[in-house]
C-alpha cells in the first residue's frame, strides 16, 4: 500500500496540478523552508467569495510539491469560508502516508503559504485546528 502512495506523490511532483503563475492573482504568498531550501509561491483569484484560479510555482523536494499540487486541487472552487477551514491535518491525510518530522515543514509548506495567502485576503483562519502540526517540527 505505501508503494501505491509513494507513486500518487511522485505523479504529483512530476506532473502537479495547478502549476503555473496566475496573472492579476487576487493574492499570493512565496513560502520558503530554510532547512532544506524549498520554496512555493501559491496564488490565488477569488470570484463571488469562491477560489476561481489557484496556481503556485516552485522547487523543492517531492514531498513540498506534491503537497501544494494535491492543496490547489483541494481548494479550486471552494468558497473562502471552506478554504480557511482547510487544516493542515487535512492535508496530510490528502498525503496519505506517514510524515516524519523532518519532513513535516516540507509537507506543510503550501498550507503555511495558504494561511498567509487567507490573511492578505482578509479571511485568515487565526491558526486553524491542526496547523500546529507544522510548528513542532521547527
Amino acid at each position: 500500500m505505501d508503494d501505491l502512495y509513494r507513486d500518487y506523490i511522485l505523479e504529483h511532483y512530476r506532473r502537479p496540478h495547478n502549476f503555473g503563475v496566475i496573472e492579476d492573482a487576487d493574492a499570493s504568498y512565496e513560502g520558503a523552508n530554510p532547512l532544506c531550501g524549498d520554496r512555493i509561491t501559491l496564488m490565488l483569484g477569488v470570484k463571488d467569495g469562491v477560489v476561481d484560479r489557484v496556481g503556485f510555482t516552485g522547487r523543492g523536494c517531492a514531498i513540498s510539491q506534491a503537497s501544494a499540487s494535491l492543496l490547489t486541487d483541494e481548494i479550486k472552487g471552494k468558497p473562502l469560508t471552506d478554504v480557511a477551514a482547510f487544516r493542515a491535518d487535512d492535508l496530510l491525510d490528502l498525503l496519505g502516508i506517514e510524515i516524519s518530522p523532518a519532513r513535516l515543514k516540507c509537507a506543510m509548506l503550501s498550507h503555511d503559504s495558504l494561511q498567509h495567502v487567507l490573511e492578505d485576503l482578509g479571511t485568515g483562519s487565526a491558526q486553524t485546528a491542526g496547523a500546529g502540526a507544522a510548528e513542532t517540527a521547527s
